[in-house]
């Protein structure tokens, strides 16, 4: 299992999360965050904004379905053709156990 974390546009989360559920990927966790990346934040005119609201999603999946998740986050949070300087991250880490507390089974 991995844990796939995902930063984006809080403009592209609704597309995100619908095309996530369209391939099969109904189990997300999200939330508001605010950060800043290589970009050191944003200037308008006179005032730097320094921290800029983003929205993290979380899904623990199989390690065969990474690659399909990850494909459908980069195709739907990306913005223009190309994309453009905040448009997100992508991290992956492995996670070595899940238990469903209703239940307490171990596994997805």
């Amino acid at each position: 299992m991995v844990l796939v974390r995902a930063i984006i546009r809080p403009e592209k989360m609704g597309t995100v999360l619908s095309e996530l559920m369209a391939a099969g990927f109904p189990a997300i966790t999200k939330m508001d965050v605010y950060g800043r990346g290589k970009q050191r934040g944003i200037t308008v005119e006179d005032v730097h904004y320094d921290e800029i609201p983003k929205e993290m999603l979380l899904a623990v999946v199989r390690d065969e379905d990474k690659d399909d998740v990850v494909k459908v986050i980069l195709r739907n949070a990306r913005t223009g053709t190309k994309g453009t300087f905040g448009d997100g991250r992508i991290f992956i880490s492995p996670v070595e156990e899940a238990f469903t507390i209703s239940t307490g089974k171990a596994g997805l």
